[in-house]
């Protein structure tokens, strides 16, 4: 089976460095040579609640994308995503791009609506992923990023994961809360 290229989006309000630790633990294991953006603090959109830890990931999926869905679900409610007591979002995981999918594939709009809406993927993905183009308009997300217009809070964070940090310094010192 070919491998293709996929983007993912991550994001938690609840207990967040746990959650998005044992997220990022579980996609190593199904994405071939998986990189992660800087992690970004937002105030919650569209959701009531704490603030969000938010970050992409870019990596290489064998599975077919039906599949690939599935699996994020599990890693969901490993981390009480679809628990009935929870309070907040621990741990959401989307498909933001599969290779260059366009369009609905059994209710997974591809590429995600959230890539043009909201600041805490659109910035991490030109960050991570400068010069990919995004499948449905043609332009490359550090352009998309450049040229968007949209009104949300959110700043770099310090986050380590296997013992490295994800959010380089220079961020951190360019963009202080």
């Amino acid at each position: 089976m070919s491998l293709t290229p996929v983007l993912l989006g991550l994001g938690s309000n609840v207990e967040r460095e746990k959650h998005l630790t044992a997220g990022l633990d579980a996609l190593s294991s199904l994405l071939v040579g998986m990189r992660c953006s800087p992690v970004f603090e937002s105030l919650a959109v569209g959701y009531k609640g704490d603030n969000f830890y938010n970050l992409v990931v870019m990596g290489h999926c064998e599975s077919e994308l039906t599949e690939l869905d599935r699996r994020l679900k599990f890693i969901e409610a490993d981390n009480g995503r679809y628990a009935p007591d929870r309070k907040g979002l621990p741990l959401d995981i989307d498909v933001l791009t599969f290779g260059d999918l366009h369009g609905d594939f059994n209710g997974l709009v591809l590429p995600r609506m959230e890539i043009l809406r909201n600041a805490f993927v659109l910035w991490p993905l030109a960050l991570l992923a400068p010069e990919v183009r995004h499948s449905g308009n043609g332009r490359c997300f550090a352009d998309l990023w450049r040229d968007a217009q949209i009104d949300q809070q959110l700043w770099p964070v310090p986050f380590f994961w296997q013992g490295r940090s994800l959010t380089p310094d220079e961020l951190l010192e360019a963009y202080p809360k």
